[in-house]
């Protein structure tokens, strides 16, 4: 899918919600303001390098290109303008060269976004940083791997996956959906949490410059959490029961009735 739509840059925003800070396993005087966006480059790198493996021997390519690296930094500088204008490029330019392209490439284009603070941090320090300071973070940009590693690992800090959603972005049609994967398990249970979708379809209002109707939609699922109208792995103890759809379907009334 990605490749067919052309969606080389996932867009990842991770942000707290101050109901839920004890449903995460960080203190919340780390988490308390924690606001980023994680940009990941998705169509290149390991995932899609030529590979080889037999019973002896096996090798991913972690091939990258300067258009594939200037497009998605491209991204990142400009969201970063968009946001409090300071980026982090995380890469591993002390041990991998496809890395030390990146920060070569990144550091060509700093000039042209002067009011943009940019820094560069190894994968490991940015890792541990993301758990110990996430409130230092803006704009995090990165490659293909680290990207996916990283993103999963920001979930401790909105205490759910079902809480996190992305936009994908590339050549021509965008792609909104949440970070967690479909769950089969659950199907048809009325099990899962739909806030994640549901901020995605905000996503796409403010893709397009709704940027009101976009806002409604998050102030309703403010108000769905302030109400304690959720799902069972966000629940407070002795919280009523809600569904899937009994979560939707407030937060679809209390749109209608704005």
């Amino acid at each position: 899918m990605r490749k067919k739509l052309g969606l080389f840059a996932n867009v990842r925003p991770v942000a707290t919600f101050d109901c839920l800070l004890h449903k995460s396993p960080l203190k919340d005087e780390l988490l308390r303001g924690a606001d980023f966006v994680v940009i990941r480059e998705l169509t290149g790198g390991m995932y899609f390098g030529e590979k080889y493996q037999d019973n002896d021997k096996a090798y991913d390519t972690d091939i990258y290109t300067r258009p594939e690296i200037e497009r998605i930094l491209k991204v990142a500088f400009e969201t970063a303008m968009k946001r409090r204008k300071h980026l982090t490029v995380v890469d591993k330019a002390n041990v991998l060269a496809s890395s030390r392209l990146w920060r070569q490439i990144a550091k060509e284009m700093e000039p042209q976004y002067p009011e943009v603070t940019t820094d560069y941090m190894f994968i490991d320090n940015a890792s541990m940083r993301v758990l110990t300071e996430p409130t230092f973070f803006d704009v995090i940009v990165t490659e293909n791997t680290f990207g996916d590693i990283l993103t999963d690992e920001t979930s401790c800090i909105t205490g759910s996956m079902g809480l996190q959603p992305s936009s994908s972005l590339g050549e021509h049609t965008p792609l909104f959906e949440p970070v967690h994967g479909s769950w089969p398990q659950a199907a048809g249970q009325n099990l899962a949490n739909p806030l994640a979708q549901i901020l995605s379809a905000a996503m796409l209002l403010e893709h397009f410059n709704l940027n009101d109707e976009g806002a409604l939609v998050r102030e309703a699922v403010n108000a769905s959490l302030d109400a304690n109208v959720r799902t069972p792995e966000i629940q407070v103890e002795g919280g009523a029961k809600y569904g899937t759809k009994e979560v939707g379907q407030w937060i679809v009334d209390y749109i209608k009735k704005a």
